[in-house]
């Protein structure tokens, strides 16, 4: 298929870069992110009809300021440049950049002065986001101030015949009064777009570029029952049916429940050639006595590789392996100019699998943010309790148990996660919170049962709030519910005497204890 209308975010290493190009696709106008030195005839060929220069870290005076293709300003096409964006126009268009007398940087107040279409149907006053600091002092020919804050004279700018747009605030944060407006400007009134990038209509579209990529061949995914890999299953499976098969390892570190589940989920639900990989005793005992949790990590990774690759051979042959790899993770393994330090992670879904294995990657999902993958994955017809599922580490309840793994700690821990599950979800609170989750301590108490001294191990409860994982908060759940929670386990669980309430934020504790 034809590639979509497309707004061009180009990345000048801005922390908001991601945060923009999902703004617009909230707009449900499809946005990509590219690099600052992607070639203006690369956009011109993607069907690019508008361009976001992001903010960033640089001055547009460092000797190594990361610079955009020239011939941008050149393909015909609305540009908006934020923050240092707007810098860089004044740069490269005969204007005029200084450092700025005083940094702005947190909110301001813009001043509107002149009508523009950027700010349609806005007040003559917004507070905004600011953080920067050099500024504009000289406009560059054709440009006229439409808008001023309490330090700069040029906070927006435009050349009206051109489309061109500078703005020195950051619309795309939450802390910006009707940033989002300010974005349907850019993209309706001035870009022309068209509400076109539905998750329906992604769907189309991504069974058919499935079907030309694969052919006839057999695809393969290493399937782990998380939002993902679920979603990605479901999506191979409408392209080309009998031609994927998932593989399940279970690795003895799953939830009460959890094999079954994703059984009579995908063999019944959805008709998927499912294998089960039954490997619970081989990675229990490579894991026996370790307590180090790298080590545990490191051990679960190399053998789960191993079982795929056995799974493999008793499938028969295959060409392509599929992942469920996201937009992030494809933005994050990319260095802002070309320096490895800056690389966020380099992606790799199953860990790095072996290169004589030879398969030749399907990512269905790449395109996509996280809110876009479930929303797909609603469309598809998966269940609400796959497609809002909490995170679930790789490693599985491997990590959840402090110390070293067992059997017997393993079945404390599924009973008295399945009870908090369960009371998360009678409660409605498993849909408000990012995880909630119960980890098996290497602790003993003395507790009381009946009459009788019971000295037992102790279980933490933990529930965060977070966006994205990268920090979290404690969540205050009802203490009725607390009280249930705790009540229910260590009256239902034996061999726990004690439950402790973990209420670290994220920094400095982690979300997961190992």
């Amino acid at each position: 298929m034809s590639a979509p209308a497309t707004i061009a975010v180009i990345d000048f290493g801005s922390q908001y870069t991601q945060v923009i190009a999902r703004r617009i696709r909230e707009c449900q106008v499809y946005s990509k992110i590219y690099h600052f030195k992607t070639p203006a005839a690369t956009l011109r060929a993607e069907n690019v009809i508008g361009v976001i220069f992001s903010g960033g870290p640089s001055s547009v005076f460092a000797k190594d300021a990361p610079m955009p293709d020239p011939a941008v300003f050149q393909l015909g096409v609305p540009v908006l440049g934020v923050c240092y964006g707007i810098q860089l126009m004044g740069h490269l268009l005969d204007g005029r950049v200084s450092k700025s007398d005083h940094r702005e940087y947190g909110k301001g107040t813009l001043t509107i002065k002149k009508a523009s279409g950027l700010f349609a149907g806005l007040p003559m006053k917004l507070q905004v986001w600011n953080s920067h600091g050099d500024r504009l002092i000289k406009l560059p020919p054709g440009f006229t101030a439409i808008g001023t804050t309490e330090n700069s004279p040029f906070a927006a700018i435009e050349d009206r015949k051109r489309h061109f747009y500078g703005i020195q605030f950051h619309p795309e944060v939450f802390h910006t009064e009707r940033g989002i407006d300010v974005y349907k400007n850019f993209l309706f009134r001035v870009c022309g777009a068209k509400r076109n990038w539905t998750m329906g209509e992604f769907i189309n579209r991504a069974v058919e570029d499935i079907r030309t990529q694969v052919g006839q061949s057999r695809v393969i995914l290493g399937l782990s029952g998380g939002v993902d890999s679920s979603v990605a299953a479901a999506l191979l499976h409408k392209a080309i049916g009998k031609q994927l098969t998932c593989v399940f390892v279970d690795n003895g570190l799953l939830r009460q429940g959890e094999r079954e589940y994703v059984i009579n989920l995908y063999k019944k639900h959805f008709h998927i050639d499912l294998r089960v990989a039954d490997s619970g005793p081989m990675f229990l005992k490579k894991l026996k006595g370790v307590t180090d949790p790298e080590k545990k990590r490191k051990i679960i990774g190399r053998t789960f590789i191993k079982v795929f690759e056995h799974s493999l051979k008793t499938i028969g042959h295959a060409d392509f392996l599929a992942q469920g790899t996201l937009y992030p993770d494809v933005i994050e393994s990319v260095a802002i100019g070309d320096n490895p330090a800056q690389v966020i992670k380099s992606h790799h879904n199953v860990g790095g699998l072996p290169k004589r294995m030879r398969l030749k990657l399907v990512e269905p999902l790449r395109e996509l943010f996280k809110d876009e993958v479930r929303e797909v994955g609603a469309k598809l017809g998966l269940p609400r309790e796959v497609v809002w599922r909490q995170p679930f580490p790789g490693p599985g309840l491997g990590v959840r148990v402090v110390g070293a793994i067992t059997e017997d700690n393993l079945t404390i821990l599924r009973k008295a996660d399945a009870i908090l599950h369960d009371e998360m979800m009678a409660s409605g609170w498993y849909w408000k919170v990012w995880q909630s989750f119960c980890v098996f301590l290497p602790v003993k108490s003395v507790g009381v049962v009946g009459d009788e001294r019971n000295y037992a191990w102790v279980v933490a409860v933990r529930v965060v709030e977070s966006r994205d994982a990268m920090t979290a908060d404690w969540t205050r759940l009802p203490y009725d519910l607390l009280q249930k929670i705790s009540s229910r386990i260590t009256n239902e669980v034996r061999g726990v005497s004690r439950v402790v309430l973990d209420i670290s934020s994220k920094p400095p504790a982690t979300i997961e204890w190992e």
